[in-house]
């Protein structure tokens, strides 16, 4: 059994085919693999990427009993990026994007779709807090920020790097600092406090 077979296993049968196939599609417009396939895309990223692999089998876990046994094996060959955790108390929506994953921590409630992570983010609760992030959809979170708490970004939010944001942000802002404030709101540069 080849390479390509191995990794192609879990997805065959996987109960979220559909979903593994978004992120595919996701990835390879932001990698510039527009000229691949969607199966050839899925193979090169699982060969040359720990980080989508990471995502792949986040995915494949989250599906059938026979699909988990799959991945299972496979990861036992094949390993994923080691520093990044993927966790999600009521899922992760379609094109997620991970651009390093080295050193990152994603414990949220739910992700919306499009999220886009850097390196040295952690995304998680506090020492004080019991709730986890509430993420929505097309969230981009910069290289080292910390989303602490019980807290919600909206949609479209964007999370400059080495932020800290322990507070809700509404959709449609830029937040940068520490601690975290609102740098554009819609478009046009404002400085909020959150």
């Amino acid at each position: 059994m080849n390479v390509l077979a191995v990794f192609r296993l879990p997805l065959l049968l996987s109960d979220q085919r559909e979903m593994i196939l978004q992120d595919v599609r996701r990835w390879r417009e932001l990698t510039g693999m527009v000229d691949s396939s969607e199966l050839i895309c899925l193979l090169r990223l699982l060969c040359k990427n720990l980080q989508f692999r990471s995502v792949y089998f986040y995915r494949v876990q989250q599906g059938n009993l026979a699909a988990r046994a799959a991945r299972r094996a496979v990861s036992l060959l094949y390993r994923s990026r080691e520093s990044l955790y993927i966790y999600a108390i009521e899922g992760i929506g379609p094109g997620l994007y991970i651009e390093h994953g080295f050193s990152t921590i994603i414990d949220a409630k739910r992700i919306g779709a499009n999220a886009y992570i850097n390196q040295q983010v952690t995304v998680g609760y506090r020492h004080d807090d019991v709730g986890h992030p509430v993420i929505g959809d097309n969230v981009r979170i910069g290289a080292g920020a910390k989303v602490l708490g019980g807290i919600t970004l909206g949609n479209n939010v964007t999370v400059g790097a080495n932020a800290v944001v322990v507070k809700d942000v509404p959709a449609n802002c830029v937040v940068v600092g520490v601690p975290a404030r609102i740098v554009r709101r819609k478009g046009v540069r404002v400085i909020e406090r959150l």
